[in-house]
C-alpha cells in the first residue's frame, strides 16, 4: 500500500511537490494506474461520465447492490501523499484480500463491492468542490460546467479535452437502490487520535461549510501622490475584512473561518489597489452556528465598506449542511475496531469529504486513521505503516461482517 501511495505521489504538475487537479494530464496517468490495481484485485473497471475510476467486484450473483468504498485522487496544491489516496488504496487492498479468501472458500459475499477513486473532491482547479462524488450522487449542478480555472478554461471545455462529454455527466449518477452504504477510510487531518494514542477512530459527522468570494472596489491611484486620508484602497479594506472574518471564526468553540486566497489589482508596487478579491471558508459542527457566523461576517464586511467608502460584492459559492454518519454503520465500525483490540473513539470531522455528497443516495460511515501532529494539506503529512495496516484491517473486518439488514 505504501509503495502504491508513493507511486501516486510521483504524478504531479510540480516537480518539487504534489499537485494533481481535476482533468489534468497527471490525473489521466493516475486513473490508469489505479485501474490497473483494481483489475489485479479482481474488479471490473470503468471510467464514469465525470472521470471517476470505478472498480466493481461482484457478489454471489451479478447485479447485486453494492457496498461502496473509496475516496478521492485529486489533491490540493503542494499536498501530502495520504489525503484521499489512502482511502482508495486501502479499499483496493481489502477487495484483493476478500477475493483471495473467496477463491479459497468457493463463495461470494451477498452483496457487491465497488471502489471509487473520485476525480475531484478538493475543487482546486475550478473552485467547486465534490464534483466527482456529486456526479455519482446525481446532484451535480450543470451551472458548474461554466466555472473557469485560472487560465480561463471552462469545466465543460476541460472535460471535452479529457475525452468526456459534459452533456453526459448525469450518466455517472447512481440510484439509491444500487448502493447499500458508503464507507471511507481517511487520515484524520487533525490531532485528536495522536493525542489519545489511538490508531483509528469513527467519525460521527462531517462539519458543514460555506464558501464565498468577495470583491471590493476602490480607486486605483499613484502611490506617491494620493494622500493617505484621501485614498479608497481596496486591499486595505480587504485586509480589514480578513481580520474581521478571523475574529468571528475565533468567537465560538469549533467554529472556523479562513481566507485562503487573495488578489490585488492592478498589482503594481507603485499603484494603490483599486480592486481586491478574496475567498472565505466558514465551517461549523452545526448549521445554526454556521448561519450565525455568516451573518456576522457579512455585517462586518458591510460596515467596513461603509466606513472606507468602497464597494462590496459577495458571491456565495457553496453551502453544505452538517452530514451525520449513520448510527447503524457506526455501530458496525465500532465492532470492527474493538475486534482488532483497539479502544473505540468517536469524533467529528472538521474537513469535508466525498461522503457529504454520497449521503444523497446512501447512508455513510467514515474511519479515521491517525496522522502525525494532525498535519494535512501539507508535504509533511505523515502516517505510520502500522496505522495504515490497522486501519485497513478494521475496514476489511467491517466489510466482511457488514450487515445491511441492520439498518
Amino acid at each position: 500500500m505504501l509503495e502504491r501511495l508513493e507511486a501516486l505521489a510521483g504524478h504531479s504538475e510540480q516537480p518539487d511537490g504534489l499537485t494533481r487537479v481535476y482533468l489534468s494530464a497527471e490525473q489521466r496517468v493516475v486513473s490508469a494506474l489505479v485501474s490497473e490495481w483494481m483489475r489485479a484485485a479482481g474488479m471490473s473497471v470503468r471510467l464514469d461520465a465525470a472521470g471517476n475510476v470505478v472498480g466493481r467486484y461482484e457478489g454471489a450473483r451479478p447485479g447485486l447492490p453494492c457496498l461502496m468504498l473509496g475516496s478521492h485522487l485529486d489533491t490540493v496544491r503542494n499536498a501530502g501523499k495520504y489525503d484521499g489516496m489512502l482511502g482508495v488504496v486501502s479499499a483496493i487492498e481489502c477487495v484483493h484480500a476478500i477475493a483471495g479468501k473467496e477463491r479459497a472458500a468457493g463463495r461470494r459475499l451477498p452483496f457487491a463491492l465497488e471502489v471509487v477513486g473520485f476525480a475531484d473532491e478538493e475543487g482546486v482547479r475550478f473552485g467547486v468542490t465534490l464534483l466527482g462524488s456529486r456526479a455519482v450522487a446525481g446532484t451535480f449542478d450543470p451551472k458548474a460546467l461554466q466555472a473557469k480555472d485560472g487560465d480561463g478554461v471552462t469545466l465543460a471545455k476541460a472535460m471535452r479535452g479529457f475525452g468526456l462529454d459534459p452533456a453526459r455527466v448525469g450518466g455517472a449518477a447512481r440510484r439509491r437502490d444500487e448502493v447499500l452504504a458508503y464507507a471511507e477510510l481517511h487520515i484524520e487531518q487533525g490531532p485528536v487520535l495522536e493525542a489519545e494514542g489511538l490508531p483509528v477512530g469513527v467519525v460521527t459527522a462531517i462539519n458543514g461549510f460555506s464558501r464565498m468570494t468577495v470583491a471590493i472596489g476602490g480607486t486605483a491611484g499613484h502611490a506617491g501622490t494620493v494622500p493617505m486620508a484621501m485614498r479608497r484602497d481596496a486591499l486595505a479594506a480587504a485586509a480589514e475584512c480578513v481580520l474581521a472574518a478571523e475574529r468571528v471564526g475565533a468567537s465560538e468553540p469549533e467554529l472556523v473561518a479562513t481566507v485562503g486566497r487573495m488578489e490585488a489589482l492592478p498589482g503594481a508596487i507603485n499603484v494603490i489597489p483599486g480592486e481586491a478579491r478574496f475567498t472565505v471558508d466558514v465551517r461549523a459542527p452545526s448549521d445554526e452556528q454556521r448561519a450565525r457566523a455568516l451573518a456576522r461576517i457579512e455585517a462586518e464586511f458591510d460596515a467596513i465598506r461603509a466606513r472606507r467608502g468602497v464597494s462590496l460584492a459577495i458571491e456565495r459559492l457553496q453551502d453544505f449542511g452538517v452530514t451525520a454518519c449513520a448510527p447503524w454503520l457506526m455501530a458496525q465500525m465500532d465492532r470492527a475496531i474493538a475486534a482488532e483490540g483497539v479502544r473505540v473513539r468517536r469524533l467529528p470531522s472538521g474537513a469535508g469529504h466525498d461522503g457529504m455528497a454520497i449521503q444523497a443516495i446512501a447512508d455513510i460511515v467514515m474511519l479515521f486513521v491517525r496522522c502525525e501532529k494532525g498535519i494535512s494539506h501539507n508535504p509533511v503529512e505523515a502516517i505510520t505503516p502500522a496505522d495504515a495496516e490497522t486501519g485497513t484491517r478494521v475496514l476489511l473486518r467491517f466489510i466482511e461482517d457488514f450487515r445491511p439488514e441492520q439498518r
